[in-house]
């Protein structure tokens, strides 16, 4: 069992940044695969980032790539999510997601509860 809880989130101007943790608790943090998604008013849920257990493999889609990093410290249990050069259009809630098997799709087994990101124009 893992528990997850994303923090960070907040409210920026565009071309701002913000760094979002996950902090996951429970043992075995360093055996999953984790990721960040995010889902705006009205949309379904998206991928944005992920990183196998290592840190040594990501991957982003594509509207984020060159702006945001992925990155874990498995030391602290701790996920990051780097954003920078953020845009109107990254506006939405945050969750963080693990699984046993490295994914990019959004079948993750445990989720969190999200963390508000507000960009304005």
């Amino acid at each position: 069992q893992v528990q997850l809880v994303e923090s960070g989130g907040g409210w920026v101007q565009a071309g701002g940044s913000l760094r979002l943790s996950c902090v996951a608790s429970g043992r075995s943090f360093s055996s999953y695969a984790m990721g960040w998604f995010r889902q705006a008013p009205g949309k379904e849920r998206e991928f944005v980032a992920a990183t196998d257990w290592s840190g040594r493999t990501s991957d982003y889609a594509n509207s984020v790539k060159g702006r945001f990093t992925i990155s874990r410290d498995n030391v602290r249990n701790t996920m990051y999510l780097q954003m920078n050069s953020l845009k109107p259009e990254d506006t939405a809630a945050y969750y963080c997601a693990a699984d046993r098997v490295y994914k990019l799709g959004r079948s993750y087994e445990y989720w969190g509860q999200g963390t508000q990101v507000t960009v304005s124009s």
